[in-house]
């Protein structure tokens, strides 16, 4: 009998974080372990006490790693409605507030034992390994797979100096990219070319919302036609998630739009300003709400979901609304790909094109979705895809052990690995300097853990040469 694959998933968040490297991953794990067939751990970061206040809503915090899995687990375990079949395990991490995001600290290959190691996938690539020192992640692992979720180059472009900033970072990503990955799947084409990539939506939708649909179904169905209310937006309230365009789109058009009644949701370092422009539109009534969860009952009645944000990669929200049996308005742009065989999904090329759809929508009721398009938008059908593309089935499996041997043979393959290994080890050499790490933006002192983050996650500090930690606790936690 074939030894069970382990599929070892890192990712650069974890709840309660509501941001899709957080949820998207943890839903991989639980259906890719779901059949019993595979053996999944999910490594999601840890963060002190003082980091997790900066990063986590409501003021949660954890006091120790079990605690945070079991949160995880039971959130996981909700909207699933089966037991989580697969191991967490935790790497240190550090927030940084420049970038808004959680970044690793040390080598965090060795949570994963090396009897243990076989597949890794990287949610978020390139982010897990910008400041990367330690053990090679094509040499640790048989298969390292990057799954791209973050049009980093589009954010860099509206910070100050961002031309310069995107041309950099461009080449950094696809640089460690390369020398980590070997292979790359890309949600969507709005994301960064990178090499030995594929485009494809390997990401399904939160099942709850299939739910969702399905009981509003019945109900038009059944005759019981709740009154709707018009359109809505939600999203994280900064103005590069489709607020700007939104409310411009609102403003130069609230003539033709008069009547119109929009509410928008969310929470976000621009919300106060969001809510100053929204009382400047005056023949389009727009509201401004806290932020809540998309699948609340007062979003049921709403009909039409506007979306003009581009720069995600495959919008979550867009997913959900359609799952729920929503019209939705967006953007003829890469990241709607995905989305734009679906009946409910209307896009425009231009502010004119927006004003048609979203009028002709809301005098419209939505179509029905089919059981094949609920489907195609369910874990199920993401997780099969994400098989087939990796080349994860077991008849495939062998043969990626197999093929390296005979493809070294070759001149041009032995050349390959040279250039690689001599480009990996420029990179290893680079982030093992304090000073270089700075310079590239590394939060200072994250080239190992520091003694509190090796206490909170059972790691004995070795003041050693390298200061490599090591864990007390091997099945949970551990470095090589």
């Amino acid at each position: 009998m074939d030894k069970k694959q382990h599929i070892a998933i890192f990712t650069t968040a974890s709840l309660p974080w509501m941001t899709g490297t957080s949820v998207n991953p943890l839903f991989r794990a639980a259906y890719l372990a779901k059949d019993g067939a595979r053996k999944v751990t999910l490594v999601i970061p840890w963060l002190s006490v003082k980091d997790q206040l900066l990063v986590y809503p409501d003021l949660i915090t954890f006091n120790s790693p079990s605690e945070h899995e079991a949160f995880v687990r039971r959130w996981c375990e909700e909207r699933t409605k089966f037991a989580s079949g697969f191991n967490i395990r935790f790497y240190p991490g550090r927030f940084s507030a420049e970038k808004r995001s959680i970044l690793a600290v040390g080598d965090i290959t060795g949570i994963i034992p090396d009897e243990e190691a076989d597949v890794a996938v990287l949610e978020e690539p390139e982010h897990l390994t910008w400041y990367h020192h330690g053990k090679r992640w094509k040499t640790k692992f048989r298969l390292v797979i990057g799954v791209i979720h973050t049009n980093y180059i589009e954010y860099v472009k509206r910070e100050n100096n961002g031309t310069l900033k995107a041309f950099v970072l461009k080449y950094i990503n696809g640089w460690v990219v390369n020398i980590y990955c070997h292979k790359v799947i890309r949600l969507s084409a709005a994301t960064q070319n990178l090499p030995n990539s594929i485009i494809c939506n390997v990401h399904g939708v939160n099942p709850k919302f299939l739910d969702i649909g399905k009981k509003e179904l019945e109900e038009r169905e059944n005759g019981h036609h709740a009154s709707k209310k018009g359109a809505y937006y939600i999203g994280k309230m900064v103005w590069n998630k489709g607020y700007k365009e939104l409310l411009k789109l609102l403003h130069d058009h609230q003539k033709e739009l008069s009547g119109l009644e929009v509410d928008l949701y969310g929470n976000g370092e621009d919300s106060g300003q969001i809510h100053e422009a929204a009382k400047k539109v005056k023949l389009v009534t727009v509201r401004v709400h806290p932020g809540r969860d998309h699948a609340d009952p007062l979003f049921y009645d709403y009909k039409v979901f506007l979306n003009p944000s581009t720069t995600d990669v495959v919008c979550t929200t867009t997913a959900e609304a359609l799952a729920m049996g929503k019209t939705v308005i967006c953007s003829n742009h890469p990241s709607n790909e995905f989305f734009k065989h679906f009946p409910n999904c209307r896009t425009y090329d231009d502010s004119d094109g927006f004003v048609k759809a979203t009028c002709s929508a809301l005098t419209e009721e939505p179509y029905p979705l089919t059981d094949a398009q609920r489907y195609e938008l369910s874990w199920e059908a993401a997780t099969e895809r994400f098989l087939k593309l990796a080349e994860l089935d077991q008849s495939n499996s062998r043969q990626l052990k197999e093929t390296p041997s005979k493809n070294l043979m070759s001149l041009s393959m032995n050349m390959e690995k040279t250039m690689d290994e001599a480009s990996a080890n420029l990179h290893f050499l680079a982030s093992g300097f304090e000073l270089s790490r700075r310079v590239f933006g590394a939060i200072p002192g994250t080239l190992k853990p520091d003694e509190q983050l090796c206490r909170e996650l059972g790691l004995v500090y070795s003041a050693g040469k390298d200061g490599t930690p090591v864990s007390k606790n091997i099945s949970s936690y551990r470095y090589g």
